[in-house]
């Protein structure tokens, strides 16, 4: 029998880390007898159970690998590499069994290996494997990886339309961000704009009290002059008030100096 170095590079890389997986989890199960708190119980049970769902997600590529080089192999080492998957798989399917035993033991909440429809090897697969031939178990396993495939394509698009979600969100916020931007300017010119007219309106105040200064000022003038007019109407002969032009008495006539004498 052909070894799988021989036949491919992956496969031989694919089942090393799968046999790691396994030495893993045999020791982690051992060592899960020996603790007796029920937190760290669940807690080392919890870390088997990833090295379960990456021994699954390896056991997958092992089974894609082995379908790309299927033309290329004879029938004997095609029946090879089956039997070989089936031993995998019917390793995993302990381990699960013996998962499934501890988390009951511990009375906890139940851990799911493969959540979703159709996506674990499930207990039925651990009591029915020994019934089962090597084509069915093959056909059962193609299955649950193909519903295993869609679940993650279904992800996939949960995650890219989160994604677009995300975007959306980020470009509504940025066009809310420049527009609150806008209107920040907008009240600094407003501001600026109050402060402006505000001082326009100071000015034009002190200018206005100006000219009301100067309108009192010609009005006590005016009614100083007309007190004076009127004076000089009453009394023409007073001395005190000096002649206002076109109200001055007629002027006497006076001798020339060479005349007198």
């Amino acid at each position: 029998m052909d070894s799988l170095s021989s036949i491919s590079e992956e496969l031989a890389d694919i089942e090393g880390q799968i046999n790691d997986i396994f030495r893993a989890l045999s020791n982690g199960f051992q060592k899960l007898e020996k603790i007796k708190d029920s937190t760290r119980r669940s807690r080392q049970l919890e870390e088997l159970t990833d090295k379960m769902r990456e021994c699954k997600r390896l056991i997958k590529e092992f089974d894609r690998e082995v379908k790309d080089l299927e033309g290329r192999n004879n029938s004997n080492t095609n029946k090879m590499l089956s039997e070989k998957k089936q031993s995998m798989i019917k390793e995993l399917n302990s381990y699960v069994a013996l998962k499934k035993q501890h988390a009951s033991t511990l009375d906890n909440k139940r851990i799911d290996l493969f959540d979703g429809p159709g996506e674990s090897y499930g207990e039925e697969n651990v009591l029915l494997a020994s019934n089962m031939t090597n084509q069915q178990l093959i056909d059962k396993g193609n299955r649950m990886m193909d519903e295993t495939d869609e679940a993650i394509e279904r992800s996939k698009k949960v995650v890219q339309e989160t994604v677009n979600v995300g975007t959306e969100t980020a470009a509504a916020l940025k066009a809310q961000t420049e527009q609150m931007s806008r209107i920040v300017n907008e009240l600094d010119s407003i501001h600026f704009s109050l402060k402006k007219a505000s001082k326009l309106v100071k000015e034009l105040g002190r200018q206005v009290a100006t000219d009301k200064c100067i309108m009192a000022l010609l009005f006590i003038i005016v009614l100083g002059v007309i007190a004076i007019i009127i004076v000089k109407l009453v009394n023409p002969n007073n001395k005190d008030i000096r002649d206002i032009p076109g109200l001055a008495p007629p002027v006497q006539s006076r001798k020339l100096l060479w005349n007198s004498g």
